[in-house]
């Protein structure tokens, strides 16, 4: 059900050694939402999409995905369940073209087997023509078309942005987080990422959880914004109130009110 929580994080804490990375935070991603987090350097952000990625486990409290508990699953099982993660630095494989980029997203293919290919190759061939069709009908949407067939590696760093979005197209994610997406972005081509975030979540219903340093792009595209700083939840709402709050501005933007507007 629209608006309800799709991801949970209930009192996580994650220490290293004697620093606090992320100290007893709770917050909720409301399906059908664009959430954004947002928080000075070291606040934790990163480590907090580690934890809700399943790269580390937290010391304590309980992550829920989709009613779920998985707080103890392992990245790909959380993959499998339908959470993904895009990274700052885009993860293609850069000798691949982007068609084939997101064919091989879908895990358990047929082809993946020695015994199918040897003994099935009909059945191999057809799983391959459907991911093909699914492939192109994501480039489609993602007007992507000019570079199908291009090496991933020649992409740039906009092209491959669209190309993680993409791969979460692929397997129909439930909630995907997406890590500081203007990075390394031009403006115009962010302008595209931009508007295909907003259609993936308006046209086809897709959550996002959104780490993004740039406070117009947050602005723009996420409601509600939650604040974190030293590893806890200090504010949550939209940017415009959050860029008035008190203490937002002096945790966030170092008291300073001509930097927060």
């Amino acid at each position: 059900m629209a608006g309800q929580p799709i991801i949970e994080v209930s009192s996580v804490s994650k220490h290293f050694g004697g620093v606090r990375a992320v100290a007893n935070c709770s917050l909720d991603v409301a399906r059908g939402s664009i959430t954004g987090l947002i928080g000075p350097n070291g606040a934790g952000k990163t480590t907090l999409f580690d934890l809700v990625a399943g790269n580390l486990m937290p010391d304590s409290g309980r992550i829920v995905l989709d009613g779920e508990d998985i707080t103890r699953l392992k990245p790909h099982e959380r993959f499998a369940r339908g959470l993904l993660r895009t990274f700052q630095i885009a993860h293609e494989f850069s000798n691949m073209t982007a068609l084939e980029n997101l064919m091989v997203v879908p895990g358990g293919q047929a082809g993946e087997s020695l015994v199918e290919t040897w003994f099935y190759p009909a059945r191999v061939a057809a799983t391959e023509s459907e991911l093909r069709a699914k492939a192109l009908e994501v480039i489609e949407f993602l007007r992507l078309g000019p570079v199908q067939y291009e090496l991933a590696g020649n992409l740039s760093g906009g092209q491959k942005k669209l190309l993680e979005l993409g791969r979460t197209m692929m397997v129909d994610a439930k909630a995907v987080l997406l890590d500081e997406v203007a990075a390394g972005v031009n403006r115009t081509l962010l302008k595209d990422l931009t508007a295909n975030i907003k259609r993936m979540n308006e046209e086809l219903g897709y959550t996002f959880f959104v780490i993004e340093h740039d406070m117009d792009l947050i602005a723009e595209l996420c409601n509600p914004v939650i604040v974190l700083a030293q590893g806890e939840v200090i504010g949550e709402g939209q940017m415009a109130e959050l860029r008035r709050d008190p203490q937002i501005i002096e945790a966030y933007f170092g008291g300073s009110l001509e930097a927060a507007s």
